[in-house]
């Protein structure tokens, strides 16, 4: 048996009419995708493609002007969608009085969660996202990358299996993202799916198992990380011991000189060569 997407997107289109103007403008037009359970889907595009449009829909914030989103096999249009989703807006505002701890506190009560179990559950979210030290601090004196993960603690309150971030470390420092991105490879070993649009296409590449790269609102490419940045006319060949002349006929010369052939893979671009190519051949 199939087990079922976390997120199963068809057939999607978001029109806006412009007011007092007789034009509309396509946010989204005809996008489909998967996304399996227990992996990093990483949603690319540059400004204006339709990214948060997207979330906008599958969160049930806005309504779409055709096809289809669920999450769980639910439909997004059914409150009941958002009881395994946990989301992190890319400029959250949070209650600057409140400490840490009774901020997740405060979400723990909208979740639905009370008593002891909450304040136990705000206690290990504090110490998985490094602020158990900051708990009783007020959020008004903590950093960019200190919001950032007290707000994925806050998106984790209730345990969802679904966990939407737009844009986790913009604006963040380099260490305070690296700290992000330990914590979202932590959260998919724990069986999380992790849906993130981010602009800093280095860190997606360390992190994402799937990547959809979007333009003009259309799904341009989508894949894994091994397919999208593999150069299919070019090959690699990781050798040892080759002394400096060894190049043509290398499986056979590796063998008669001595050498051992340790690898022979397709030579690889980084993802935002990819991205940037994809963008400029399908969008001119």
């Amino acid at each position: 048996m199939n087990q079922v997407p976390a997120v199963s997107i068809r057939n999607l289109e978001k029109v806006f009419p412009v007011p007092l103007q007789r034009r509309r403008v396509v946010a989204v037009r005809d996008l489909s995708l998967d996304i399996p359970a227990g992996t990093i889907y990483g949603l690319l595009g540059p400004n204006g493609s339709g990214k948060s449009t997207t979330l906008k829909i599958l969160l049930g914030l806005i309504p779409p002007t055709s096809g289809t989103t669920e999450i769980f096999g639910v439909s997004s249009s059914q409150v009941s969608s958002r009881a395994d989703v946990g989301f992190l807006p890319e400029n959250p505002y949070f209650y600057k009085f409140l400490t840490g701890s009774e901020m997740v506190i405060f979400y723990g009560k909208l979740c639905g969660i009370s008593g002891n179990s909450l304040h136990k559950r705000t206690s290990e979210l504090l110490a998985m996202v490094g602020l158990s030290d900051a708990a009783d601090r007020r959020i008004g004196s903590y950093s960019k990358g200190m919001l950032q993960r007290i707000g994925l603690a806050q998106a984790m309150v209730h345990d969802p299996r679904l966990l939407i971030l737009d844009e986790p470390t913009a604006g963040v420092d380099p260490a305070g993202s690296r700290q992000i991105r330990d914590l979202i490879l932590q959260l998919k070993a724990r069986g999380k799916t992790i849906l993130l649009t981010s602009h800093l296409l280095e860190q997606v590449q360390e992190v994402c198992d799937l990547v959809g790269i979007l333009a003009n609102g259309r799904l341009l490419s989508e894949g894994t990380l091994d397919i999208l940045t593999a150069v299919s006319s070019q090959t690699e060949y990781l050798i040892e011991n080759a002394d400096p002349n060894l190049r043509d006929e290398i499986a056979r010369l590796a063998a008669s000189r001595g050498a051992t052939l340790l690898a022979a893979r397709k030579k690889r671009l980084d993802l935002e060569s990819v991205f940037l190519k994809i963008i400029s051949d399908k969008t001119e």
